[in-house]
Order: structure tokens, then C-alpha cells, then sequence
């Protein structure tokens, strides 16, 4: 081949390939400009980065945002011909600043299709304002239970649960463990009011108490504090994490921590969430204090992580998706090696996963506008068939995400399954997964409780009831039982011997009725120590009105059968001086006086117990610390009482009946101190016995009813007080008699207790003779003494008045006297002058001697009458 043509060839093949590099070059320089002016679809968001309080998760979520938003533009099958634009601020969970972002965003270009936005309070702000530019709000962190309200919030969405898919876990959990009794501690925040409405409710239906309530706007230390008053044991928290630190502070202060509480605490805060900003938030606790008071604490969550190890529509699986977020948060400057990872990072996958809804949404609502020849493009805020598709497509969008399976409720909410933590040893260890839609609890069985025991949900109180000791019972029981048997032996001697003087004139039985009040007393002093130990709540009422009645009767028998006899002395006393006659004591007196007292107890103890009978009432008492165990546990101690429900009438009947019959007991034991009679020969002991009761009954009663709390100390004084009656008054009345007995055996000769064995009965008839005859001589001499004062004032007035006229006369005679001795009484009789006027003789004429009356009684006479005076 010629030159001229191998240099055609070669020339042509040289053109060729030029061209071939320039179509590439035009075709990747086509490719480049349609890549750079594909049409963009500009979104808005709101992220929650700085601030001081609420939820600044943005911190972690803007940067998986931004991953996001480099997955799904580099997808080439999504989005054809569109690049996904985001335009953000910075909020500061404050929904004021929120509200402005969202206006900034909205009036300034380019033109928005839809929202992001982050924090409950921001949300809430936002998705109420947006509809009315017809814009979908997507929250990725927003947990607020209020935004599931469609009426209030039509466009809104959110990849991150409800808070009130943390409730069904708390109620599962709490049936798990048998928790029924629990309280809440909230954050004044329309998110935690609602998500504790919803927990009310469930909790209501669950049959589960909530025992208080508390809420705080930023300082948690009353709250805390009412929480130990009300003894909460399972404590529900609910607030940011901010304020969630100060709670925990408090915790530890209030010691609301340890094997006997258990806090629900939200599970989104950050691992190591009580560890930081401790100085600049002024935490007065170490770092120490805040992991010993967080530990065992456990959390509810969403899950936000996806469980498994597939991989997701991004291609990702949740590890890889991890690694690439630390790594971008690295290079922002966290320190994520040591574990100091930024606020929000446990939302970050929801963050992502918003941003792939975004786009799968309007990657399906671009097809639906095909055929309808519209665009996102033409999308403007008052077209509303628009946003109406890409509402559609957003509620049927449906994905594997880094979160896990995302997918919405008619209200917009994510389903998703619920996690359980607990902090063991200052690491989140996962305990088990629910599945609200099925009731599907999955348990690991990983807990670990302080003490080895799941802790209860309230103090476990003990009702311990206070009895009488039994040691005291039984001493009390065996003197009683002692006393009884005294009672039956005197009551054997006292019919045995009745034949015999001493005992017929004190009356035998009157004597036995006393004996039988005082083994009634005793008897009494046994149920006294019967309580809760030995008897039932049923029968305890019977044992109380048991009481009552013996102590009413026993009283009645032995103090009445003394106070007859003293009565019968004393009017016996005072008869003789009106009626002579009266020398004899009728028995059947001293009976009926007894058997009235008695039928007046009877009619108020039938009245009491038919009308407002006795029961069993507890006395309760502050609770006291078990002795020995460690338990969770409290004693309330309680003491049982006999009472009935107008108890202080029906003992201000008694006591006052009884307090009546004391005084007038003890008056006439007074008057009758001296006075000793042969018809009741022992009346100076029944006398002193009276005293003695009265004395001791006026004590016992007051005391007793002040030391009613003290079963011990109250058992003991009564039972003694009775006691020492009994045996004081059989001591008194009882032992001189048998010592008489025994001393006497045939009944013949006198001795110093019975002066009175050996009188007759003539002998009886002359004393009440001779008493009789001086009572009438001492009012004649009282008479003859009254003249004879009457004469002296007339003698003084005469002599006066001749002193007077005649000087001379002043030595006149002195009247002389003489005295008429009669017993112990003296009559002085003045002896006139010769003198005198004849008026005086008159005076004291008519028969009256001025010679000394001797007593027609003999000494004899005189010694037998002195005993009796």
C-alpha cells in the first residue's frame, strides 16, 4: 500500500479514536451536568442540639441524619432524577424556637415538601402549626402521647414510639413480679402528664394501686422526699435526662435506693447518662454515689436498635450503621472511644431511618403523579392533593430499617417492640423483649436483685398483737386461784362453825355472801389475762362481757355484804336512842340491801349488753422495726380492748353507781368507827376493810384507764388491786374468827376479840336499862344547868345594883355550891345566902335535892355498860 494510503488508515483510525474519547467525555460530562442540576426536593429540620433542659438528642441525630441523606442520594433506583436536600436549625427542645426555625424555613427558599423534627414540646408545636401549609411533620424523637391525637395533629408521623408503649411493659413487668402497689414521679411536661394519664388508666385496669403522684417543674427535692413519706417502693420516673440526674441525686440523699426500691426509669438516656455535666448543672453528688444510687434501676424502651444482624434497605445492617455514625461522630469530636457518647445517640437510628421514610414516600408518591402527569416539584403549600399523596404514601410506607422494622399506626405512631434493662454493675444489661400487639413477653432471665430477692412493692407490715405477758398471767392466775381456794375453805368454816357465837353474831351469811363476791373478783382477775393468746376474735366479746359481769357482781356480793353490815350498825346506833325497844338485828335487812344493790347491777349491765353490748376493738400503734431480720419488714403492733361504742357512758353509769355506794360506804365506816355492837360483832373490820376499798378503788379506776395501752403494766395494777381487796377483807373479817375457834374450841370462855360470849340474856336486859336511865339523868342535868346559868346572870344583875347604893354591903355572902355528881356528868348547884330573896328558893324548889344522886348501878354494872359505850 502506497504512503498516501497507510497514512488515510492511519489518520481515520486516529480520528475514530479522538471521537470515541470525546463521546465519553461528552457523555460523562452530560452525565455530571444532569447530576448537578437534577431537581432537588428540599426538606426542613428541626434538631435539638444546645440548650439547658428538655432533650437535646440532635446531638447524635443530625450526623445520622446526614448519613442518611448520603445513602439515599447515592441509590440510584430511588429518587430518579431528584436529589433529597435538608435544610436545619438548631431548636433547643424549646418549642418557642422551634416555632421559629419552622417559620424561617417555611418563608425562606427554596420551598419545603416536609418536616423533621426532634423533642415532644417542638413536635407538638410544629406538627399543630404545619397543617396548615399542608406539610407532613415526621418526628424522629418525639415520644409525646399526646401527638397520637389525629384531630390535633392530621399530618404528623413519627419513626420514634409513643411513651405509651413503655405503659404495657411497665404493667407486664409489674404482673411478673407481683408488684401491685406503685408510685409515679413525672417532669411537668405536657409528654410526661399524658404518658402518666395513659399509665393511670392501665394500671386501673391491671388492678394496680398508685399510691401518690408527685410532680416537680425543675427541682425534684420535695417530691423526692414526699415519695419516703408515702413509702414508695416501685417508683415510676418520668422526666428528661437533665432533671433525671438531680432525681437521682436526690435518690441517694433520701436513700430511696438498695434491695428495698425499685425505679422505671425511660430508656433513651445515655449509658453513662448519670455520670455527665455533673459540675455544670451543680449536682452536689459524686460520681460515685449517682452509679450506687442508678444501680438496679431498670428501663423501658422502644427498641431502637435493630436486633438482628440482616441487613437493611440501606445494606447495612445495625453494626455497620453504628461504626459509620461513631466514626462521623468522632470526627464532630465526641469522644465515642471512651464511651462518652453525645445526647441522642440511642435515637440516632430513628433519625436515619425518618430520612429513608422521607424518601421511600416520595420515591411511591412520584409514581402515583405520573399518571396523573404531576411532579413533587409543582408541589406548592396550598395544594393539598399533593400533600394528600404523599400522606398516603408515607402511612403505607413499610421497611427494614437500622431501628428495626418501621411501619405506622393509623395515628401515625411507630410499632415497635419494647426492651427491658436493668443496670447491673454500672452496665445496661438487657433482660427481655415485649411484643404489645401479640402479649408476648420474652424473658432472658437475666435480673439480679440486692438480697437475692425480688424487692416488694411496699413494707410488709406485720400485725403482731400485744398480750399479757404469760409469766405475769400465770402469777396472777395461781394467786387467784390460791384466793378461791381460801374463799371455799372460809365459806366450809364459816357453815361448819355457824352454831358458834362469834360466827352467828357476824352473821354467817352474810359472811358467805362476801366470800362468794370475792371468789367472783377472782375468777374475774383470771379473764383479765385471757386475750388474742388463748382465745379467738369470736369469742374474744363473750370473754369481754364475761368480765364485766363477774367484776359488776363480784363487786356487788362482797363490798355490798359490808356495807349492809355497817349500815345495820349504824342505824342500829341511832334507833336505840329513839326507839328503846330496838335490841334485835333483822337478817333478812342485810340480805335485802344486798340482793338490791344487786338487782340494780343487773338491770344496768342487762341494759348495757342488750343495747350497746361490749366488742373487740384494736388498738393500733406506731410501726416498730423488726428484732431480729433483715427483712423488708415492719411490725404494727396492736392491743385488743372491750369496749362498746358509747363506752364512756355506760362506765360513767357504773362508776358512778359504784363511786356513789364507796362514798356513802366510806362515810358510814367513818361514823360508826367507835361503835361496837354485840347484834354484828365484827363491825370494826368490816369498817376497816370498806376503807380499804374505797381507798384502793379510787385509785385502781383512774390509773387504769390511763395505763390502758400498756397490757402488761394495766393487767398487773387491776389484777393486784383486786387481789389485795380479796385477801384484805377475808384477812380482816375472817382471821379473828378462826383464831376465836381455835383458841376456844367449846365456845365457853370469854376472850379479847368476843368480850360478849359469856353474857345472858338478863344481863343484856339490865345494860339496855341502865343505858336508858342515864340518857334520861343527862337531860336533866342539861336542864337544871340551864336554870342554874339562867339564876347566876340574875345574881351578877342584882349585885351590880346594890354595889351601887350601898357600899357598905359590899361584903355580903357569897352564895355557896354544891355539886351533884351523876356518872361522868357533874350538876353544881349554887347554895344561896339566907338572904336571898324568896324568887330564888322558888327556882330551884320543887323537890330538887343539893345532895349528891347516887348512880343505883353497880360497879359491875358500870364495867359491863363501858364495853359497849
Amino acid at each position: 500500500m502506497d504512503r498516501p494510503t497507510r497514512w488515510g488508515l492511519r489518520g481515520s483510525r486516529i480520528l475514530d479514536f479522538n471521537a470515541m474519547i470525546l463521546g465519553i467525555v461528552l457523555i460523562w460530562t452530560i452525565f455530571l451536568l444532569r447530576t448537578n442540576n437534577a431537581t432537588q426536593l428540599h426538606i426542613g429540620g428541626i434538631f435539638p442540639i444546645a440548650g439547658k433542659g428538655g432533650w437535646q438528642g440532635g446531638q447524635a441525630c443530625m450526623p445520622a441524619a446526614k448519613l442518611a441523606l448520603d445513602d439515599v442520594n447515592n441509590q440510584t433506583d430511588l429518587l430518579p432524577g431528584f436529589k433529597l436536600t435538608l435544610h436545619s436549625n438548631d431548636s433547643e427542645c424549646e418549642p418557642g424556637l422551634g416555632a421559629s426555625v419552622m417559620y424561617n424555613l417555611l418563608y425562606n427558599k427554596p420551598q419545603k415538601l416536609m418536616l423533621l423534627a426532634g423533642c415532644s414540646t417542638v413536635c407538638t408545636t410544629v406538627a399543630e402549626a404545619a397543617k396548615m401549609w399542608n406539610l407532613i411533620v415526621l418526628c424522629y424523637g418525639a415520644s409525646s402521647p399526646a401527638l397520637s391525637d389525629r384531630s390535633r395533629f392530621p399530618t404528623l408521623f413519627r419513626t420514634h414510639p409513643s411513651a405509651t408503649v413503655h405503659n404495657p411493659t411497665r404493667i407486664k413487668l409489674m404482673e411478673k413480679f407481683g408488684w401491685s402497689k406503685i408510685a409515679i414521679l413525672q417532669q411537668a411536661e405536657e409528654v410526661f402528664i399524658s404518658t402518666v394519664e395513659d399509665l393511670e388508666n392501665r394500671c386501673k385496669e391491671a388492678g394496680i394501686e398508685i399510691v401518690t403522684r408527685q410532680s416537680f417543674l425543675s427541682d425534684p427535692t420535695d417530691a423526692v422526699r414526699n415519695l419516703r413519706r408515702q413509702d414508695a417502693r416501685i417508683i415510676v420516673g418520668l422526666f428528661y435526662v437533665v432533671a433525671a440526674r438531680r432525681v437521682l441525686c436526690e435518690m441517694y440523699k433520701q436513700q430511696l435506693y438498695g434491695r428495698a426500691y425499685v425505679w422505671f426509669f425511660i430508656g433513651w438516656y445515655e449509658d453513662n447518662w448519670y455520670e455527665g455535666n455533673l459540675e455544670n448543672e451543680n449536682i452536689s453528688c459524686t460520681k460515685e454515689q449517682m452509679k450506687l444510687a442508678a444501680e438496679g434501676h431498670l428501663t423501658t424502651e422502644a427498641l431502637m436498635w435493630n436486633q438482628n444482624n440482616r441487613k437493611t434497605i440501606s445494606g447495612m445492617t445495625s453494626e455497620d450503621f453504628r461504626k459509620r455514625l461513631n466514626e462521623a461522630l468522632i470526627a464532630e469530636g465526641y469522644d465515642i472511644s471512651h464511651k462518652r457518647y453525645p445526647e441522642g445517640y440511642q435515637e440516632a437510628p430513628l433519625a436515619y431511618d425518618a430520612v429513608w421514610s422521607v424518601a421511600l414516600a416520595f420515591n411511591k408518591t412520584m409514581e402515583r403523579l405520573k399518571w396523573r402527569k404531576k411532579s413533587l416539584k409543582d408541589f406548592t403549600y396550598t395544594d393539598k392533593d399533593i400533600a394528600d399523596e404523599i400522606y398516603a404514601a408515607m402511612n403505607s410506607t413499610q421497611f427494614l430499617g437500622v431501628s428495626g422494622r418501621v411501619a405506622f399506626s393509623s395515628q401515625g405512631d411507630r410499632i415497635a417492640l419494647t426492651q427491658v434493662e436493668q443496670m447491673i454493675d454500672g452496665q445496661y444489661v438487657k433482660l427481655g423483649y415485649y411484643d404489645t400487639q401479640v402479649d408476648n413477653l420474652t424473658w432472658l432471665n437475666m435480673e439480679q436483685w440486692a438480697g437475692g430477692k425480688v424487692p416488694q412493692d411496699r413494707t410488709i407490715v406485720r400485725r403482731v398483737l400485744r398480750t399479757v405477758s404469760l409469766p405475769l398471767f400465770v402469777c396472777m392466775s395461781t394467786i387467784s386461784s390460791c384466793g378461791i381456794l381460801v374463799a371455799l375453805a372460809l365459806i366450809v368454816f364459816n357453815i361448819w362453825n355457824r352454831h358458834r357465837r362469834v360466827i352467828q353474831s357476824s352473821h354467817p351469811v352474810c359472811n358467805t355472801i362476801m366470800l362468794f363476791g370475792v371468789i367472783t373478783c377472782l375468777v374475774s382477775v383470771i379473764l383479765l389475762g385471757i386475750d388474742g393468746r388463748f382465745v379467738g376474735p369470736d369469742v374474744y366479746p363473750q370473754v369481754c362481757q364475761a368480765r364485766a359481769w363477774l367484776l359488776a357482781a363480784g363487786f356487788t356480793l362482797a363490798y355490798g355484804a359490808m356495807f349492809s353490815k355497817v349500815w345495820r350498825v349504824h342505824r342500829f346506833t341511832t334507833k336505840t336512842k329513839t326507839d328503846p325497844k330496838q335490841k334485835k338485828v333483822e337478817p333478812w335487812k342485810l340480805y335485802t340491801m344486798v340482793s338490791g344493790l344487786l338487782s340494780v347491777d343487773l338491770v344496768i349491765m342487762l341494759t348495757w349488753q342488750l343495747y350497746d353490748p361490749l366488742q373487740r376493738r384494736l388498738e393500733t400503734f406506731p410501726l416498730e422495726d423488726p428484732i431480729s431480720t433483715n427483712d423488708d419488714v415492719k411490725i404494727r403492733p396492736e392491743l385488743e380492748h372491750c369496749e362498746s361504742e358509747n363506752n364512756s357512758i355506760w362506765l360513767g353509769v357504773i362508776y358512778g353507781f359504784k363511786g356513789l355506794i364507796l362514798v356513802f360506804g366510806l362515810f358510814l365506816a367513818y361514823e360508826t368507827r367507835s361503835i361496837k355492837v354485840k347484834q354484828i360483832n365484827d363491825s370494826r373490820y368490816v369498817g376497816m376493810s370498806i376503807y380499804n376499798v374505797v381507798v384502793l378503788c379510787l385509785i385502781t379506776a383512774p390509773v387504769a384507764m390511763v395505763i390502758a395501752s400498756q397490757q402488761d403494766a394495766s393487767f398487773a395494777f387491776v389484777a393486784l388491786a383486786v387481789i389485795f381487796c380479796c385477801f384484805l377483807s377475808m384477812l380482816l373479817i375472817f382471821v379473828p374468827k378462826v383464831i376465836e375457834v381455835i383458841r376456844h374450841p367449846k365456845d365457853k370462855a370469854e376472850s379479847k376479840y368476843n368480850p360478849d360470849a359469856g353474857i345472858s340474856k338478863e344481863d343484856e336486859e339490865r345494860y339496855q336499862k341502865l343505858q336508858s336511865e342515864n340518857d334520861d339523868l343527862q337531860k336533866l342535868i342539861a336542864q337544871k344547868e340551864e336554870k342554874i346559868r339562867i339564876l347566876r346572870q340574875r345574881l351578877s344583875e342584882r349585885d351590880s345594883t346594890k354595889g351601887q347604893t350601898q357600899d357598905s354591903d359590899t361584903q355580903g355572902s357569897v352564895p355557896t355550891t354544891a355539886a351533884i355528881t351523876q356518872g361522868k356528868d357533874t350538876l353544881v348547884v349554887i347554895q344561896p345566902d339566907p338572904t336571898t330573896s324568896s324568887d330564888f328558893d322558888s327556882a330551884i324548889g320543887g323537890g330538887f335535892s343539893t345532895q349528891t344522886r347516887s348512880s343505883r348501878a353497880s360497879q359491875s354494872d358500870m364495867d359491863f355498860s363501858e364495853s359497849y359505850l
